[in-house]
Order: structure tokens, then sequence, then C-alpha cells
């Protein structure tokens, strides 16, 4: 995809910051204690700076489009999974808007990024 580094991407840099800030969240019990739902948004988590730069590892647009297409899913994943940590209480509504404001801007900063890449890929085969 050219000679910068995913490093250097800011959607990839905010997705990282997500990322660290859904663990620093889900260290505290009870958070912590409910394995099944800690896992699950830290993998989502993971998932969308993972995503991110796998697809701009990748030979085409085409392919980048589609793992940042897997990533802005992922950020849906991460805000659903919010919500149920708000509802048992896990979160308190600070944590939590933060939490699905950063989600949010992390998902915005996904589709511009995606449009700008689609509207680079050729339509005839």
């Amino acid at each position: 995809m050219g000679g910068d580094r995913f490093e250097d991407l800011i959607v990839w840099k905010k997705a990282r910051e997500l990322a660290r800030d859904v663990y620093a969240a889900t260290k505290s019990s009870p958070f912590s204690r409910d394995f099944a739902l800690r896992d699950q948004i830290r993998r989502a988590s993971v998932s969308v700076m993972s995503n991110i730069a796998e697809g701009y590892e990748r030979t085409s647009r085409a392919e980048l489009s589609r793992f940042l297409a897997v990533a802005k899913g992922s950020c849906g994943e991460i805000r659903s999974q919010l919500y149920v940590a708000r509802d048992q209480g896990y979160l308190d509504g600070a944590a939590f808007e933060g939490l699905v404001r950063s989600a949010e801007e992390v998902s915005r900063i996904l589709s511009g990024f995606r449009r700008a890449v689609r509207s680079q890929v050729p339509t005839g085969r």
C-alpha cells in the first residue's frame, strides 16, 4: 500500500488508544470477573487495530477496504458490549460515555478512510 507504515495512520493510533482504554476499563472488578464479556470486548478492541494493520499491509486497495469494513464492524461490537457492561453496572456513566465516544470516533474515521480507499478502486475488471 505504499511506503508508509500502518503505525503512522491516525485511525490505527486511535484504535490503539481504544484498545488500551478497553483493557484498562476491564481490569477492575466486577468487570474483570465476567470472563466472557471481558474477553469478548478485549478481542473486539484488538480486532479493530489488527484489521487496520492487516488491511494496510495487503497488496490491494480492495483488500484494504474489506479489512477496514471488518474493523468498523468490530467498533460496533465494542459499543454493543459496552451497553451490556453498563447495564450490569460494570461501568459508571463517565467511563461508558468516554469509551462509546472513542469507539464512535474510530468508526467515523474508518468510514471516511474506507470511502477514500473505495473511490480509488477501479470499478472495471
